[in-house]
């Protein structure tokens, strides 16, 4: 049976200065990304997480929902206050906090599915969605939403059997949730403070899985098809077309799927 979560054991473990210090725990919520937009938006301090056991409104990226039974995975809002700079590098500070955090209890080395999906053997294992506020052109907060199976057992699912995996899945092991949320914030905050932009993008797209397939790009109520070449510094996708020319599809507005 699951049990709710250790937040002493969690605090015990966290090794940060703002990331998860204030720690707002729910056994059972709509969504954590509506929980912690709210209290972006009362003014509370970078930071501030929302953790659940069960969400039962949960959103992922262009509206889809997650699978979310109770009590045996992470469904984690972190706020922050980023500059306009950071801003660009979430989509490279989440996954690479998720791939270490894995790693950290136990579990397999991940890649990542660009733009927003974490993988592990060929399955989705964590997927992403941030969401932002701006006072003007200038980003007053950012929520970045994840969603990361730790314990779950896919294969109890049919629609998500062939395509979803866990932690506990992959090594063979009931996985501390505990443990994975205090590895999770730690590496977050790490790599959300890391003055080294460069170093950050150049982490991430090491663990690129997209990159050099040959994929199909659905956005906009279009498709482009070609090379997945590179990404840019702001994460975007740099895409080779068949006929040469490049196109560049930034991250968040796009689904991706390799062409059959």
């Amino acid at each position: 049976m699951a049990m709710d979560l250790d937040l002493k054991r969690v605090h015990r473990q966290l090794s940060t200065r703002r990331i998860g210090r204030d720690l707002r725990y729910y056994p059972t919520i709509g969504s954590t990304m509506d929980v912690a937009r709210a209290l972006a938006e009362a003014g509370e301090a970078e930071g501030v997480t929302v953790v659940a056991d069960e969400q039962t409104a949960g959103r992922g990226r262009l509206g889809r929902t997650w699978v979310a039974p109770p009590g045996v995975n992470l469904y984690v809002s972190i706020l922050v206050r980023p500059t306009p700079a950071t801003m660009k590098r979430l989509g490279m500070v989440a996954p690479l906090a998720v791939a270490e955090a894995v790693v950290a209890v136990g579990g397999p080395a991940v890649t990542f599915k660009w733009p927003n999906d974490v993988r592990a053997g060929g399955r989705k294992l964590s997927g992403i969605l941030i969401e932002s506020g701006f006072a003007g052109n200038v980003p007053a907060y950012a929520v970045v939403g994840i969603g990361l199976n730790v314990n779950l057992d896919a294969r109890r699912y049919p629609e998500i059997a062939e395509i979803a995996t866990s932690i506990a899945q992959e090594c063979g092991r009931t996985v501390s949730r505990e443990d994975t949320l205090a590895a999770l914030l730690t590496a977050f905050e790490r790599y959300y403070d890391c003055p080294d932009g460069a170093a950050v993008r150049a982490a991430w797209r090491a663990q690129l899985e997209t990159l050099g397939q040959e994929v199909d790009v659905t956005f906009g109520g279009r498709t482009e098809h070609g090379l997945a070449e590179d990404v840019d510094d702001d994460g975007a996708l740099i895409l080779r077309r068949t006929d040469g020319t490049r196109v560049v599809l930034p991250a968040g507005e796009v689904t991706l799927r390799r062409p059959s």
